[in-house]
């Protein structure tokens, strides 16, 4: 799966956007306000995504395209490298993944602000 199709894919989400919080070369997508995922485009090859922490060690474990979040706690963020055995399929799961995580986390009032 190439950026920009991963890009589309992440901002076609309800309440998305895009940003660079951190620099010019690391985009930020974030529900709500929250972050879902990043994509370090100096290296376009990487998104990292929000993950439950018993499924990304299950993850970590069957993929070695899946490593524990590069810069982010290992404990909740995955880093899935874009070329590899990793299908184009389960990378648009588990981003629908990390963005059901930051939905279910965020306050009752935030959602119906959002409509989600």
């Amino acid at each position: 799966m190439d950026i920009e199709s991963l890009r589309e894919y992440c901002l076609a989400k309800k309440a998305t956007t895009e940003s660079f919080p951190f620099d010019e070369e690391t985009l930020v997508f974030k529900v709500a306000g929250k972050m879902f995922a990043i994509i370090p485009l100096e290296h376009g090859d990487r998104i990292s995504l929000k993950c439950d922490p018993e499924r990304a060690l299950e993850l970590r474990a069957e993929w070695e395209e899946i490593t524990p979040g590069w810069h982010l706690s290992k404990k909740h963020w995955n880093s899935l490298m874009l070329k590899g055995r990793l299908s184009p399929e389960l990378i648009r799961e588990l981003v629908d993944h990390s963005y059901a995580l930051v939905i279910k986390g965020l306050r009752k009032k935030d959602r119906q602000e959002y409509g989600l």
